[in-house]
């Protein structure tokens, strides 16, 4: 029973369904756990993809054998990052840029947060560097869910201000490494 509301969950933020993130059931007392659950398995099935990509760098670089990470690091990086980006969003989505009719708490903001990481749990299906670039497509369907989710739960009128607070450090990030890289153009004397 528990399994299949689990899978029923799934599914509908995979269908990327409006209604899911309407409905106030979706975020009572199991929710939090079904989030911990989420954010658990995304955190374990990331192992995979990072393995194909530490092994497509040994191999193609010459690198040798690349360790990667204890599953305790990973697990307790992956609940800082949900903790992180979940204090983000809420003190810019619901303290800095609310709308007229936002209602939220920090627990719902939360729940979205793992909730929106269920498309990264495709990342299973990446077991050769072949297939690196499923990688992508998933981290795109997770920024999406994270969007329509913010979109619903914070009442605002369309997607561009959900998309622009969840995508913003992003940009940031991306603006930064091309400030680095163009630093690095310069002549050498």
């Amino acid at each position: 029973m528990i399994f299949q509301e689990f899978v029923k969950i799934c599914l509908k933020i995979l269908r990327l369904d409006n209604n899911f993130f309407k409905d106030e059931k979706n975020f009572g007392q199991a929710s939090i756990y079904f989030a911990l659950v989420i954010i658990l398995l995304g955190s374990l099935i990331s192992i995979i993809p990072n393995s194909a990509f530490l092994n497509y760098m040994s191999g193609n670089f010459n690198l040798g054998i690349i360790k990667g990470p204890s599953l305790k690091v990973i697990i307790i990086t992956a609940s800082i990052v949900w903790l992180i980006k979940s204090i983000y969003l809420f003190f810019v989505g619901v303290i800095l840029f609310p709308s007229k009719k936002t209602k939220s708490n920090f627990r719902k903001i939360l729940i979205i947060v793992a909730f929106s990481k269920v498309p990264l749990l495709l990342n299973f299906l990446i077991i050769s560097p072949s297939l690196l670039f499923l990688s992508i497509i998933t981290y795109i369907w997770y920024n999406i869910s994270l969007i329509v989710g913010l979109k619903i739960s914070l009442n605002y009128d369309n997607y561009f201000k959900s998309a622009v607070i969840s995508l913003a450090p992003h940009l940031i990030f991306f603006i930064y490494v091309l400030s680095i890289f163009q630093n690095f153009t310069g002549t050498v004397s």
